[in-house]
């Protein structure tokens, strides 16, 4: 009997990077390792959006734009290029109107994307319908998502199978259009067995022609065994990175999901000896960067304080560059408060950076003293409907130090009427701070990036990646960020 072939994408150039290096990764270290990726039968790549768009212009002193052009050209144009998507949240944390919505999916498309991953961190599948819609228009595939984690143990409401079925449902519902089904746990705390069971139910109610992928993370130390699950419950495709971007808070190692399913009924269709090969190339493009320890080890304790692989090392190096790393436990320590009385969004981008953000402002000022901003606002509804509702306490705090009211309104027709979001707000903050280039990339760059994209687009970005010290020396001489 034939064995299955699962779809592997890898996910080091993007979701590799976020999770080890906080995104920090310079395009020209790393494009060899493309090359040698594709010379080893790979065609299939996670590439750009989420937090490897603004960390390029934060910290990097390159454009997103260029960079995804650079790795479009490394890869070939037969190559599967594949980004990601915050829903009404494009590439950035705030929910944006619906210009910048599809401004995001016609700029990604020109600059070599071929499909595009879509996921509201708050599973609200009115999040998802234009966004979607927007993909589709520009000729993308759209590849919908369900966010997945583990509440912390003791405690019961949403993120179970039954929910998560609920939410596919709605998505059938309404229907959005998608080319594949994609469950996302970006804390990899998903429980194996609610991982078996809502993929199985997800297949029955699909039927077999529809592509469901599984996304985790090797944070708690489960990411093959709930690997093993999606594929035993019929899923098609799976995430791996590549060494030195895999494990800890990565994607498990191509090499070792090979290893696990040896014997199976399921193989990778990769020749393991060539992705040696280009592993050992990528081991030498990111030699010259200091791999962030906290990133290369399993944490347990993430069960309690739900982090994901995808924010843990961005926020240890800003904590490192003011010198708080020390106080890192203790802040961790406060997130899993900030989900139980936040109304149990998904702990991935945004909303993980809100728990991390209110987790902060506990452990600094007291418990609930200074709400913020974005945490108040999810838990006010303006970023769209929690799966639960939050705790009314927090509610009545919200919104007395926010000075708004709690709301039910489609967030992006709030957007839409804001005037200083949208386009045309882009395109009067360019002019005001005397950039004459209003490309629609520079219009999106100012949108989604605010006041860093203004100094990026002014040539006065700085640059701040993880070079071992040596390599640091020598990178700065003459280097300029901008454009």
């Amino acid at each position: 009997m034939a064995k299955k072939l699962v779809k592997v994408m890898n996910t080091a150039f993007r979701d590799g990077f976020q999770s080890c290096l906080g995104a920090r990764v310079i395009t020209k270290d790393f494009l060899p390792a493309v090359e040698a990726a594709r010379a080893a039968g790979m065609d299939y790549f996670e590439f750009g959006g989420g937090a490897r768009f603004q960390s390029l212009f934060f910290y990097c002193g390159e454009n997103a734009f260029d960079m995804m052009d650079a790795v479009r050209q490394a890869a070939g144009p037969e190559a599967n290029l594949q980004t990601l998507g915050r829903g009404i949240n494009v590439v950035g944390l705030d929910s944006q109107p619906s210009d910048i919505i599809e401004l995001h999916a016609k700029l990604f498309g020109k600059h070599g994307t071929t499909a595009i991953r879509n996921f509201d961190a708050l599973n609200d599948v009115n999040n998802l319908v234009y966004s979607g819609q927007m993909i589709k228009k520009y000729g993308l595939r759209h590849e919908i998502c369900i966010t997945l984690m583990a509440l912390p143990p003791g405690c019961n409401g949403a993120h179970d199978t039954e929910f998560y079925t609920k939410i596919l449902d709605q998505i059938l519902a309404a229907g959005v259009e998608f080319d594949s089904l994609c469950y996302k746990d970006a804390t990899g705390t998903a429980i194996p067995a609610t991982v078996y069971e809502t993929i199985r139910q997800a297949r029955r109610k699909l039927g077999a022609t529809v592509h469901i992928r599984m996304h985790t993370h090797e944070t708690v130390g489960t990411s093959v065994l709930s690997y093993r699950a999606a594929l035993d419950a019929g899923a098609d495709g799976i995430d791996l990175s590549m060494a030195p971007m895999s494990g800890g808070t990565s994607q498990p190692d191509i090499v070792s999901m090979w290893h696990a399913l040896r014997g199976t009924d399921f193989e990778l269709g990769l020749d393991i000896d060539k992705v040696l090969e280009a592993e050992n190339v990528f081991k030498e493009c990111m030699s010259k960067y200091e791999l962030l320890p906290e990133g290369l080890v399993v944490e347990p304790l993430t069960l309690w304080s739900p982090m994901p692989g995808g924010a843990l090392t961005a926020n240890t190096q800003m904590l490192r560059e003011v010198g708080m790393l020390d106080k890192y436990p203790r802040i961790f320590a406060k997130m899993g408060e900030c989900v139980l009385r936040g109304g149990f969004g998904t702990s991935v981008t945004p909303v993980s950076q809100f728990y991390f953000q209110q987790a902060f402002n506990n452990f600094l000022l007291g418990d609930w003293k200074r709400i913020d901003k974005d945490y108040g606002k999810m838990v006010l509804g303006y970023f769209g409907k929690t799966p639960v509702a939050p705790d009314p306490e927090i509610v009545k705090i919200a919104s007395r130090q926010l000075g708004l009211d709690p709301t039910t309104e489609d967030p992006r027709a709030i957007d839409d009427r804001n005037p200083n979001k949208g386009i045309a707000a882009a395109r009067k903050m360019l002019t005001e701070a005397g950039i004459s280039d209003l490309s629609e990339e520079n219009l999106f760059i100012g949108a989604t990036c605010k006041e860093q994209g203004i100094r990026f687009l002014k040539g006065e970005a700085k640059v701040s990646v993880p070079y071992k010290k040596e390599v640091a020396r020598k990178e700065e001489g003459g280097r300029s960020a901008g454009p």
